[in-house]
């Protein structure tokens, strides 16, 4: 009997709880629905009630962050603007995906020079080309960056197939990647998701997710520099959360990736437009001053002149640019004799052909590793990763270019043989 009264009871205490736990869950607070405030995200039967049970962290990360000081709630960011796609989830009506258009409620100028900039469509079409973006994206990108965007996609994404593409390429390239909602990239792959840290995005190790590896090696360069080597000393007295738009040297007085391509230091504005400061195309294989040269090297010059004199600035600029112009005319060299094999006939498809990926690498690897590393004080990658490889890339280019011209002769005397046979 007595076991008998010991199950009833239990079985009355969990059916209590199932049903305090539907009424809490039933009877969420209409204004909860309608707007998650920062109370009402950490409250029982709103945002948190779930996700600290399933996904914690995001809750932790959010209560730490800058929209949550300031009153920004799940629902500001999640709740779906003009062209998404909507979904229930669970009481809350929230987007399908957030992209930037979500972050441009409130960042509006933000977003519109990033879009300027080779971080939005020109990053993606690198990839796959012109064919994703509206024509209306594409018309906007040329005219800040002609011919970036309406191209062919890159050949190496049909020859290395779709994996290695989407967990490669486009893993770094979808920052420019087009929305369907009509916005391009999100703002999370430099700021992330929940904690929307500025921290995060002044890290050189945030960029150099990405600007890393032998074609574009900015992180290793700047790691090697003097300004790397800075910033791994002193790292813990520099004010990385300081507001951009008031940032001074007492913040900031060693340089990272964001310091001098994004904030606002001295008297330079703030921009999320990372192109404004350049002032060549180095990323070409043979680079030539921007149109906007003059504008691009004055503010990157205003940066430098909060840490160094204007006589220092001058001469580092100018032996950059000599090296840039070696460069230049080594590639242009192996570019001319990459033509004359198209020319003669000896040259298939892109990358069918040994001296295709030594060409390639030359270029893409070495020379703009070489011209990097001359604008960002990084010795080692302007001689032994730069131009040592330039000179062994380019003998060897020289050796299959003779090779593929041999080849060529003997299959034309073996035509002209089985011809006058027959």
């Amino acid at each position: 009997m007595s076991s008998m009264k010991t199950i009833f009871s239990a079985v009355l205490i969990a059916g209590a709880l199932l049903t305090a736990g539907f009424l809490i869950h039933s009877s969420r607070p209409t204004v909860d629905l309608a707007r998650a405030t920062p109370a009402a995200v950490r409250a029982t039967g709103s945002c948190a009630s779930c996700h600290r049970q399933e996904t914690e962290a995001i809750v932790i990360e959010y209560e730490r962050s800058r929209h949550a000081a300031v009153g920004t709630t799940c629902l500001d960011c999640h709740i779906p603007v003009e062209g998404q796609e909507e979904v229930d989830h669970r009481g809350f009506t929230i987007t399908a995906a957030v992209t930037a258009a979500n972050c441009a409620q409130c960042h509006r100028s933000q977003y519109n020079e990033f879009l300027r900039s080779r971080h939005a469509a020109p990053a993606f079409a690198a990839v796959l080309g012109s064919e994703p973006f509206t024509e209306e994206q594409i018309a906007f990108a040329e005219e800040h960056h002609p011919g970036a965007v309406l191209r062919e996609p890159n050949p190496l994404v049909a020859l290395e197939g779709p994996a290695a593409t989407q967990s490669g390429c486009i893993a770094c390239h979808e920052i420019g990647a087009p929305n369907p909602d009509g916005s391009i990239g999100t703002c999370t792959e430099c700021h992330s998701r929940h904690r929307a840290s500025i921290e995060l995005a002044r890290l050189p190790q945030t960029c150099g997710q990405c600007h890393m590896g032998p074609d574009h090696s900015q992180i290793e360069i700047y790691t090697e520099s003097k300004h790397g080597a800075l910033f791994d000393a002193y790292r813990d007295e520099l004010n990385l959360r300081a507001d951009p738009r008031k940032l001074t040297v007492a913040d900031m007085p060693i340089p990272t990736c964001a310091t001098c391509h994004m904030s606002g230091l001295g008297r330079s504005g703030v921009t999320h437009d990372v192109t404004e400061r350049l002032s060549y195309w180095l990323f070409d294989p043979v680079s030539e001053k921007r149109p906007t040269y003059r504008q691009g090297r004055a503010q990157m010059t205003a940066i430098c002149m909060n840490c160094h004199s204007s006589e220092h600035t001058e001469r580092f600029f100018a032996e950059a640019e000599s090296v840039l112009v070696a460069t230049n005319q080594k590639v242009a060299e192996a570019e001319a004799l990459m033509k004359e094999l198209e020319e003669e006939g000896l040259l298939g498809a892109p990358f069918s052909h040994p001296i295709d990926f030594t060409y390639f690498d030359l270029w893409h690897y070495f020379g703009r590793t070489a011209k990097h590393g001359a604008f960002m004080g990084g010795a080692d990658f302007v001689q032994w990763h730069g131009n040592y490889e330039l000179l062994r890339h380019k003998v060897e280019l020289e050796r299959q270019a003779e090779e593929l011209r041999r080849e060529g002769r003997n299959a034309t005397r073996t035509r002209t043989a089985d011809m006058a046979g027959r």
